[in-house]
């Protein structure tokens, strides 16, 4: 039992820095969105820094609209108290495609050129997560966790 124990310590420190993975990726996004847009200007001009800009503003709607969700499915499915019927969290699921097309025909309509940039911007969750990735092998190197 006293193994058992120790192990159970041990691990706590490493659930507690694992699980601020999400909030070092939502706060990554809007620091690698600006520096980004701003080396999308430099290199490409203003039209593709816009959307790719936009791109990445729809992308960080769209990563916490995706995360409440998820959390409202796994509230429901673990019976959780929720006050969100199934039907509307689904509603609310599905509704954020809807919201990301006509955000996306809107800049699409406006700056045609852009195309390229926001399609870029999209990826922004990706190099979040790869940012995350890479402090979580320098802090299992560094720290041991």
């Amino acid at each position: 039992m006293p193994e058992i124990e120790q192990t159970e310590l041990a691990s706590a420190p490493a659930d507690q820095f694992y699980s601020g993975a999400l909030r070092r990726i939502g706060r990554a996004m809007p620091i690698l969105a600006v520096t980004l847009t701003a080396a999308a200007w430099w290199k490409f001009g203003l039209r593709i820094a816009v959307g790719f800009a936009c791109g990445c503003a729809i992308a960080y709607i769209n990563f916490h609209w995706l995360k409440r969700v998820i959390g409202a499915f796994v509230d429901r499915a673990t019976g959780a108290a929720t006050r969100q019927s199934g039907k509307g969290i689904v509603f609310r699921f599905l509704f954020r495609y809807v919201l990301m097309a006509l955000g996306a025909y809107v800049i699409l309509a406006v700056l045609p050129a852009s195309l390229n940039g926001l399609l870029a911007g999209l990826f922004v969750p990706v190099a979040a997560i790869l940012c995350e990735a890479a402090y979580e092998f320098y802090a299992a190197l560094t720290r041991g966790v």
